[in-house]
């Protein structure tokens, strides 16, 4: 079993917040893998019907577990989740509970409280840059092409069938039992086609015909989406400039294997490169700040910036996205510093090490060239 160095510690932090610790994130993304992997928990597997008798009769049990870790896996099988955690949040806080589910807590119709100021969260993303040393693996272009799972990434070849699979059970066992969602064709439809165009802005209108849905519909889908962390919308940072695109989102999907997929890529071309790198930058990205502070800024005329991290009270950080840095063009971020001035300009490249960060200036633009490892580092020293 490999150990996720980064994620286990994630938990053992949110675990020092609270005593209810939810662990959610897509299907086959690895939480039963890391709960298990996790020192001194006790497993239960809530999809067993064992399991789900054991755990009726919440006091009782809690009661015999005082002072224990216990991994609590699917919970949502359970008849009444959200009543087992809120009863141990409030009356067993020396009883630890690693809890697992595909979709935020309360985004589903099967909770009935959100647990609010009870719980801590960790999202479990696809493999990170730490997750990549943990399985020995160093090969961008294999983790982009096979993606972030970690049963795909370390299939022996392409898991072109296991995709397919994956979303008729994503649909059945996610969509369809947690969400009570209907038209099963058009919402696959849907994944399909944004998986294909991943990366672009988002209009729903674009979507209607070929889904044969309304925009009602398609927006409620795209919500159900995102809420499941399949795609993930990164909303435009607009504070006033009277050219900037201030409500259509972004959509990516939630991992590049399923990209890759959906537009037919078995082999990678130099041209897929910068996208793909892109949608790994926000996953590390993800990983580390999580989704609100993740925005990105564009105009009507064109200029735009990959992602804007929002910080409070100082100014936003710009970031590009760029294979090689060779690729690097200033007239974005010189069009969004000359709206927000101050504040770091990074570009984010596969060809710069961690070991040889370097400065460009453009003008009066200063840029700084890092690798994604110092991004993180610098998001996090300074608290973006």
């Amino acid at each position: 079993m490999v150990n996720r160095r980064f994620w286990q510690r994630r938990v053992v932090e949110a675990w020092q917040r609270r005593s209810i610790v939810w662990l959610m994130g897509v299907r086959r993304v690895g939480k039963t893998m890391l709960a298990q992997s996790l020192p001194g928990g006790e497993y239960y597997d809530c999809e067993l019907p064992r399991t789900r008798a054991l755990l009726a009769d919440p006091e009782d049990f809690l009661r015999s577990a005082h002072g224990r870790t216990l991994v609590l896996d699917e919970i949502h099988r359970l008849p009444n989740p959200s009543e087992f955690l809120k009863v141990a949040a409030d009356h067993f806080p020396t009883v630890r509970i690693l809890a697992t589910g595909s979709s935020a807590l309360g985004a589903s119709a099967r909770f009935r409280d959100t647990l609010t100021g009870r719980k801590a969260e960790v999202w479990l993303t696809p493999m990170t840059m730490d997750d990549l040393d943990d399985f020995g693996a160093a090969d961008l272009r294999h983790r982009m092409l096979r993606g972030g799972l970690p049963e795909f990434f370390l299939a022996p070849v392409l898991p072109e069938t296991d995709l397919q699979e994956w979303v008729d059970a994503f649909w059945a066992r996610d969509i369809l039992e947690l969400f009570r969602l209907e038209r099963r064709a058009a919402f696959r439809r849907l994944f399909e086609l944004v998986m294909a165009q991943s990366g672009g802005i988002f209009e729903a209108t674009r979507f209607v015909r070929n889904c044969e849905v309304s925009r009602t519909t398609i927006t409620n889908y795209m919500a159900v989406l995102e809420a499941a962390f399949a795609v993930h919308l990164v909303r435009p940072y607009a504070e006033g400039g009277r050219a900037e695109i201030v409500s259509a989102p972004r959509v990516y999907g939630f991992d590049t294997g399923f990209v890759c997929h959906h537009r037919g890529w078995t082999n990678l071309r130099p041209d897929d490169l910068g996208p793909l790198w892109e949608h790994l930058v926000l996953n590390e990205l993800h990983a580390h700040v999580g989704r609100d502070a993740v925005r990105y800024w564009r105009t009507r005329h064109g200029n735009e910036v990959d992602f804007v991290l929002v910080r409070r009270g100082r100014p936003p950080v710009a970031v590009e996205c760029k294979w090689s840095a060779s690729d690097f063009e200033p007239n974005g971020m010189k069009s969004f510093r000359s709206a927000y001035p101050g504040g770091p300009c990074y570009v984010v490249t596969a060809d710069t090490s961690t070991s040889h960060s370097y400065s460009r200036t453009y003008g009066t633009l200063h840029v700084e060239f890092v690798s994604v490892r110092d991004l993180i580092r610098h998001c996090e020293v300074g608290g973006a």
